[in-house]
């Protein structure tokens, strides 16, 4: 019996590591297929949250069933499906679907079998174990499981992404399954010989004098899930939003949410609500400021520390208040699971999926706030008076904090627009000169250009990253200069850019933004913009007037940049500007040795690739320097520090060419810089790439 009792628990750990390993690392395969969005994370949590709500149903099924030989075909089918996912060449996913159901398309193609077994695993051998023991529920199997599941999202981000390429997590993780199933498979088998797991014919042989849950006991096990699951979603779409989208900030939210599982299922903690309110309080007031100062740049540390604060104490709360209503009765054990399970999947859906929908602006947040202060409400209505004002103020006050933040996002602007790749908006304010006003648009606190009205030469200024000292200016000017323009001449006494003046260019760029750089077009050159959100076309377009005023052909290609690339003929391109690295998220597939080989492909001779690398919290230098020299490319930095040109702003660029003599140009050699390179860091590929060891805490 003790071996028995062993292997249950070693099941039960196995199947929730092997859960949450697989999570970011499906994820991470996804980012190239949509664009790296940091929405594609959030919609994986919606797949993930459905799927153990599915998991979990299959489990209510199964639990009141002697339906042996049914788990064993599901852990077949999904043991070949796992297999499959590991060998190489079987990752593919369908990028013309809409971005949600691409989503959804490709998990379940990849993972979604074997998922459906893990999920299913803790619910039903605890029920087993239950029926074996003749017991209370043991809730303490479902805290076991979740230990298993925080290992699994530390091990990740810190040993299993930095060592193993994809397709080595996948036969690792596929190899794992396979011992997971042959166990689970034994626990099956035993579970079916007469004997061996007594089946419990009626409750009252559990406990005869427990009373069945009440509607709205019911009711709040769905509920109160749903608080913390959007809680979860609205913190990690914060993050992966302004920092990158990036196993490490998906791992840290929902390792938070997976210890107060564990503080509620495993130690039961009680609430010490006097202390809670007066941080929800301190909380509060420090997402008011963050959310109406949309330019305060915290340190990361400090940002990770208040959202993962707020994480933790809302879904504490959620979380312990759910155990304290769980059941005692074994008949509704699975129920409760269901009912937790359809709270986490209708949360993360609420705003993965519907919130893009219902709101312009950005308010998940606020609005996730208020509700989470509306349960507590609702759960201390009949713990006094107390209570019921401490928590109906909370209620009024994110109310108010709710139309702030709306208002603070509304009043000066003009556009506002959200889909799933951004919550976009643009704003019109008085510029620092007389009589003009400038024009930004936004994505959160992560700005995609300006542009300056009131005078003709002001609005056809390029400014922020693309004044004409910063990197692609550079880049622009004299990208005709070196040596393949120039013949046999040498890059000293040569008149940099004067070739440049005649000849007319050929310019790409990933990443259109506010169209600044259509700013640099002559008569007769040709620039091409790539962009895969669809909302910002019509933007720049029609809100901004740089592609409207230039007199260079632009075209607008939709899409995702790298296919787009890779279905076209070259393109000949003077100079290729890379602008996709400065917030939102970081799409790693951009920078890899493959998309190289392609933007290499897309050159004219002597062409220039400019990547923008302008980012408060990561340092792509190193990453790109090893890209280039991997590839025989020189590659230098240029940064501008203090900035003198009206709306001009702080950049860096590195540029990327495999001319010698671009960068000993005389008005070049005194603006680049050298990078530094990091020792014993490997080339990024579509098979690997690690970007923790670049972020600025």
């Amino acid at each position: 019996m003790s071996r028995l009792r062993l292997l249950f628990g070693i099941v039960i750990f196995l199947a929730a590591f092997l859960l949450f390993l697989v999570e970011p690392m499906a994820a991470k395969q996804l980012l190239p297929i949509l664009g790296g969005s940091a929405a594609v994370w959030i919609t994986c949590l919606v797949f993930f949250q459905t799927a153990l709500l599915l998991g979990y149903l299959y489990a209510h099924w199964l639990s009141g069933r002697q339906a042996s030989w049914t788990h064993l075909l599901v852990l077949v089918l999904s043991t070949g499906a796992a297999i499959a996912w590991a060998i190489p060449g079987s990752i593919s996913g369908d990028s013309h679907l809409p971005p949600a159901l691409a989503v959804f398309f490709a998990l379940s193609t990849w993972i979604g079998l074997p998922f459906l077994a893990l999920s299913a695993t803790s619910p039903l051998l605890q029920v087993w174990w239950a029926r074996l023991e003749s017991g209370p529920i043991p809730y303490r199997l479902y805290a076991l499981s979740n230990i298993g599941s925080l290992l699994a999202l530390a091990l990740y981000p810190s040993l299993v992404e930095p060592a193993l390429t994809l397709h080595a997590q996948r036969t690792a993780w596929a190899a794992s399954f396979v011992l997971f199933a042959i166990l689970c498979a034994t626990l099956t088998l035993k579970s079916a010989v007469p004997g061996s797991v007594p089946v419990l014919s009626t409750d009252s042989e559990m406990q005869t004098d427990a009373p069945p849950a009440s509607r709205s006991q019911k009711l709040l096990w769905l509920l109160l899930p749903m608080g913390a699951a959007m809680q979860l979603s609205t913190v990690t779409a914060y993050l992966t939003a302004n920092v990158a989208a990036i196993p490490l900030l998906w791992v840290l939210p929902l390792g938070v949410y997976l210890l107060t599982l564990i503080l509620a299922f495993q130690f039961r903690v009680a609430l010490p609500w006097n202390i809670i309110a007066r941080v929800m309080v301190v909380l509060l007031g420090g997402l008011a400021y963050s959310l109406h100062n949309t330019n305060a740049s915290w340190p990361l540390w400090i940002s990770l520390i208040f959202f993962l604060g707020e994480l933790f104490f809302a879904c504490i709360f959620c979380h312990v208040e759910a155990v304290r209503l769980r059941p005692q009765r074994s008949s509704e054990a699975t129920l409760f699971y269901l009912l937790f399970a359809a709270g986490g999947a209708l949360g993360s859906f609420l705003i993965g999926i519907a919130a893009p929908l219902v709101f312009a602006y950005n308010l998940d947040l606020p609005v996730t706030f208020f509700i989470t202060a509306v349960l507590a409400l609702l759960v201390n209505w009949r713990n006094g008076w107390n209570q019921r004002l401490l928590w109906g103020v909370a209620t009024v006050a994110m109310v108010a904090v709710t139309f702030m933040v709306r208002y603070s996002y509304a009043h000066n602007t003009t556009v506002a627009v959200r889909n799933f790749y951004a919550s976009l908006r643009v704003t019109q304010d008085l510029f620092s000169y007389p009589g003009t006003t400038v024009r930004t648009l936004l994505n959160g606190s992560i700005q995609h250009g300006t542009q300056i009205f009131g005078t003709e030469d002001l609005r056809h200024t390029p400014t922020t990253y693309y004044a004409r000292n910063s990197g692609v200016g550079v880049a622009l000017e004299y990208c005709c200069s070196g040596s393949d323009a120039s013949g046999a001449e040498g890059a000293v006494g040569r008149t940099a850019g004067a070739c440049c003046d005649k000849r007319p260019r050929n310019i790409g760029v990933i990443g259109l933004g506010a169209g600044t750089v259509a700013a640099y077009g002559r008569s007769g050159d040709h620039i091409r913009f790539y962009e895969i959100n669809p909302a910002v076309p019509p933007i720049a377009r029609n809100v901004f007037t740089y592609i409207r005023d230039s007199p260079a052909q632009t075209d607008i290609v939709e899409g995702d940049a790298r296919s787009s690339l890779a279905s076209e003929p070259p393109q000949n391109f003077n100079v290729l500007v890379v602008d996709a690295f400065s917030g939102d998220a970081i799409p790693i597939h951009l920078l890899t040795s493959q998309a190289l080989a392609l933007y290499r492909k897309h050159l004219a001779p002597g062409g220039i690739i400019a990547f923008h690398i302008s980012n408060r919290h990561v340092d792509l230098g190193p990453p790109i320097l090893k890209l280039a020299e991997s590839a025989g490319l020189e590659a230098r930095r240029i940064t501008i520090d203090t900035p003198a040109d009206p709306g001009e702003y702080v950049s860096t660029w590195i540029l990327v060419t495999a001319d010698p003599q671009f960068f000993a140009l005389p008005d070049v050699s005194p603006r680049v810089h050298t990078i530094r390179p990091k020792p014993g860091l490997r080339v990024w590929t579509d098979d690997y790439s690690a970007l923790l060891p670049f972020i600025h805490w």
